[in-house]
Parts: structure tokens; sequence; C-alpha cells
């Protein structure tokens, strides 16, 4: 299932990690891990913050994705199922069906 996940960096440990250049592994690791469709990096919140479109086939990868997040750099995740412009439109329509039965 195509996932979106958001990575809040906390300010401080994020600093350090950017110093020993454990940030930047991170960053790689997490591309190499995830094979995302997309990564965006933005501030958010005033937070560094990473946003990751990937396929998760099995929920109890979340461990393992979350894990070194939260470990390094002390990051808030959120996790949420994505859609993208196909998707919304199939499901549109699944949805208009639906509603034919309620009125």
């Amino acid at each position: 299932m195509r996932m979106l996940l958001k990575v809040s960096i906390d300010t401080e440990k994020g600093n350090q990690a950017f110093r020993d250049g454990t940030l930047q592994k991170l960053v790689q690791w997490a591309r190499e891990e995830l094979q995302p469709e997309a990564a965006f990096f933005s501030p958010s919140g005033g937070k560094r913050t990473a946003y990751f479109v990937f396929d998760m086939q099995d929920a109890s990868r979340l461990p393992s994705i979350a894990e070194p997040f939260f470990e390094t750099v002390g990051a808030q995740i959120e996790l949420a199922p994505a859609m993208d412009f196909d998707d919304v439109q199939a499901g549109s329509q699944r949805a208009q069906e639906v509603m034919k039965n309620f009125p």
C-alpha cells in the first residue's frame, strides 16, 4: 500500500546528527530501505522534516522503519495511507456506487 511518512526531527538531536554526519547517513539509509517513489525535505513547524512516499506491503515493517528515526534524531513520525490521482478517481467511483444505497 502506498504510504506517506512524515518525519519531524528534534532540533537539538538533529543539529548534533547533522554535525557528526549521522543525519546524512540516516537519510541515505531511508532512501535505500524505503525505495520511495518520492522524497521531499522542508522545514515544518520549525523542525527539519522529511516526507517519503513509499510502498509498504507489510505492516510489520513499521518498527524497523520508525526506530532508526526515533533513536537517532528523536523524531516524531506520522504515517498514513496515501492516494495518487488515479487512486482518488477509482475510489470516488466506488464511493458513488456505495452511496446509491443510502438516502
